[in-house]
């Protein structure tokens, strides 16, 4: 993000300024979309979920308090979104498989189509995109965004003991796809 006191902008927006939520939309906007692009089922969806991250954003920036990161307080804002956006297209997903179930057929070839391509990766971080999303969101939040565990905690709203197992887990899986796909290791080749 921009260094920019976003602050005086997020309370005039608060109030219904629509030239304050473009100024807040520049300043974020690179960054949402990378953050976003890291946790996002599919490289495609990013747009869809940044939309929707915005519209979220101009509906609850009156529950932003200016005490608190910013920076935070919008990537919960972020992860909540794309977990919503998960749910949602998992739901699509069941109902379609029951409705081709009672049918016999499939209800729809495109969007047959698209759920096939639910387990497609990110070309870009094909590794990091095999993890279970509460993996992902910790190895985003920890070295992506630079969160220390105690942050990452609060963000996800669950105990430090979890994040910390997360992040263990997450680590240990990466190694080991790592290993699995022959890549090069220079040194020792893990993250601590």
């Amino acid at each position: 993000m921009k260094d920019l006191d976003l602050n005086p902008w997020l309370i005039r927006m608060s109030q219904g300024d629509e030239e304050a939520f473009q100024v807040v939309y520049e300043a974020t906007k690179d960054h949402a979309y990378r953050f976003i692009s890291y946790l996002a089922p599919r490289q495609q969806d990013a747009g869809d979920i940044m939309s929707e991250v915005y519209l979220e954003l101009y509906k609850s920036v009156h529950t932003y308090d200016p005490q608190q990161n910013f920076r935070a307080w919008f990537s919960g804002l972020m992860i909540r979104q794309v977990r919503n956006w998960k749910r949602r297209e998992w739901r699509l997903f069941r109902i379609t498989e029951k409705l081709k179930l009672s049918t016999g057929r499939s209800a729809d070839p495109a969007a047959e189509l698209k759920f096939t391509a639910l387990d497609d990766q990110l070309e870009l971080l094909p590794l990091l995109q095999t993890l279970p999303l509460k993996l992902k969101e910790v190895v985003v939040l920890r070295y992506y965004q630079d969160c220390p565990l105690t942050e990452i905690a609060v963000l996800l709203k669950v105990p430090l003991g979890t994040v910390k197992s997360r992040h263990h887990h997450a680590l240990k899986q990466l190694r080991r796809r790592f290993a699995q796909q022959g890549l090069e290791k220079e040194g020792d080749g893990f993250v601590y």
